[in-house]
């Protein structure tokens, strides 16, 4: 490419997501939601009415703190990608009828936390990436978009109007803050949802930034939506737009070619045919790319509680040996390709239950290096 980058441009990132703080994610943190029928934070909040705000608060309090940024910063990640839901600065967001007599349940309280991650990231020189991980109305159907199995973001003007005004607060809240590396402007909106629904939205989105937010400074980031980086060749492009970064999620856990693959296919797909992919955006996008969510992780049952079987599990007859080996060529696989982009974040920093989806897991036990820089 022959862009010319600025210092925040081009700064490389290597980076982790802080999941399951801001933003519930039931198979991540099973003891928030013991029980509980709720599966995400709307039905959460909803279940427990005013019992959920000291339960959360207590969880955005402990999940993370200080001490977790020290401990990332000591391993030369330099970026946290920190996902937020549309409720982050309070009451004022759209109904949804999951929502029942509550026309706004959401615990108040979390723009406050997110003040002392900005604090935590100045003290230790860590980037953050905010992202708005769940829109009004659910913009994927899954249960880190705000509502499991609904997705209506797309369906109604107020919902996307909406999604656009936390966006600009957010832009406008944190101008100012040396740590605000880049605005991801939604994350993972679903596969059918019409490119050109989503294309106008991610051109607002940047325009509602940059009123705050000046592209030497900050970045704009938008997702893949699960196509093809085709449709979007070209697309928010020099010289009207500056300082766009596109954003990808690559797993292999979810479909059943992966999941019936075992660990040599998985590092042959990650070292070759990722690396190949890899080249192609690269040479034919013609913007930079953050590789924003991946894992070591190899089995769907954790991350989808409701999947049903059969699996054919990738570690599956290994000894503790010959499983800690495979992580690590799992690991180095993805990492050799993904530093071909201009970042990546690790999905995500902390689980309660799920070590191989855990990059402090993963780093103490060896499957990753202690060292990124």
């Amino acid at each position: 490419m022959n862009q010319v980058f600025n210092n925040n441009y081009g700064k490389k990132l290597r980076g982790v997501n802080l999941g399951g703080w801001l933003v519930l994610e039931k198979w991540m943190t099973p003891s928030v939601f013991e029980g509980l029928q709720a599966a995400d934070e709307t039905t959460y909040c909803v279940e427990l009415g005013d019992r959920a705000d000291e339960i959360l608060k207590q969880h955005w309090n402990t999940f993370i703190t200080r001490d977790d940024f020290a401990w990332l910063a000591q391993r030369g990640i330099n970026a946290v990608r920190i996902p937020v839901g549309h409720w982050i600065f309070g009451a004022g967001y759209p109904y949804h009828r999951t929502y029942g007599d509550n026309p706004e349940p959401f615990v108040v309280g979390g723009i406050e936390v997110l003040d002392r991650a900005f604090d935590w990231a100045e003290e230790f020189d860590l980037a953050i990436v905010l992202d708005l991980h769940a829109a009004p109305g659910c913009q994927n159907g899954f249960d880190n978009g705000g509502i499991q199995d609904v997705c209506e973001w797309h369906t109604q003007p107020e919902y996307i109007n909406f999604s656009l005004l936390v966006l600009e607060r957010l832009a406008q809240r944190y101008q100012q803050r040396p740590a605000l590396h880049a605005i991801e402007v939604l994350n993972e909106p679903r596969w059918d949802i019409p490119t050109d629904v989503l294309k106008d939205f991610y051109l607002n989105a940047y325009q509602r930034i940059r009123l705050y937010c000046q592209p030497e400074d900050v970045a704009v980031v938008f997702h893949d939506g699960f196509r093809s980086f085709h449709e979007f060749t070209g697309f928010i492009s020099q010289p009207e737009f500056s300082n766009v970064v596109f954003d990808m999620h690559r797993y292999q856990c979810f479909v059943r070619e992966d999941i019936d693959t075992d660990i040599y296919g998985h590092m042959h797909k990650a070292a070759i045919d990722w690396k190949n992919e890899a080249d192609e955006i690269i040479n034919e996008l013609g913007q930079p790319v953050y590789l924003g969510e991946w894992s070591l992780g190899l089995d769907l049952k954790i991350v989808s509680l409701w999947a049903e079987g059969p699996f054919n599990h990738a570690l599956e007859n290994m000894d503790d040996f010959q499983m800690d080996v495979a992580y690590r060529g799992y690991a180095a696989a993805q990492l050799l390709t993904f530093e071909k982009y201009l970042g990546w974040f690790f999905w995500s920093y902390k689980t309660e239950t799920a070590p191989a989806w855990c990059f402090r897991d993963c780093v103490e036990k060896g499957w990753l290096p202690d060292r990124f820089a």
